[in-house]
């Protein structure tokens, strides 16, 4: 691949990955009624109320769940994966409806990837938190998007010398999903 080609290539994946990022932090932070007054709700905020609040407009939200956000999130990934595609010189497929269909399946595993790792990074920031200070103003934020992953793990393992080991268990639960989507990404034309 030119060079121009992996810096356009870089450029695309970091601008479009900070944007879908920050689109499913405010998501699950919503979802998982996470404080917005503090420095990370403010910053995805800053970041995504432009198209946001627009976008709610016309699509409502469902169960407590802002589908306008989610939404937003799934076109720009596969707006991106169409931009790389074509910097890589990928043909598509004749039929533009089956074009269509691979490309928002790929899009909407890239989702739940960037969910697994967004899991995965918040679990670390939420457990070096409260091994250092459990009072910090965003221990309520961490706490409140892992709380519920970890409940489902607390529910059987007790904690071992007051260790609770429900962080562990959902870091390797989320690492074997993201072996299992790596395979499943694999089988589908496209998928790389």
């Amino acid at each position: 691949m030119p060079i121009l080609t992996q810096i356009a290539h870089l450029v695309i994946q970091t601008a479009f990955g900070v944007f879908v990022y920050a689109l499913l932090l405010r998501f699950y932070m919503q979802w998982l009624r996470a404080p917005f007054r503090n420095p990370v709700g403010q910053f995805v905020s800053a970041l995504t109320d432009w198209i946001v609040k627009p976008v709610r407009r016309f699509v409502p939200g469902l169960f407590g769940l802002d589908l306008a956000t989610f939404l937003i999130a799934w076109f720009a990934e596969a707006l991106m994966l169409v931009l790389i595609y074509w910097l890589r010189g990928v043909p598509f497929p004749a039929a533009p409806g089956i074009a269509a269909g691979t490309l928002f399946t790929l899009a909407a595993m890239e989702l739940l990837r960037a969910s697994l790792y967004l899991l995965i990074g918040v679990i670390i920031v939420q457990v070096v938190i409260s091994w250092v200070n459990p009072r910090a103003p965003l221990a309520p934020v961490f706490d409140a998007l892992t709380r519920p992953f970890y409940a489902v793990f607390r529910r059987f393992v007790p904690t071992i010398g007051n260790v609770d080991l429900s962080p562990l268990l959902v870091l390797l639960v989320a690492q074997i999903l993201l072996i299992l989507l790596d395979s499943l990404v694999g089988m589908l034309p496209g998928g790389s």
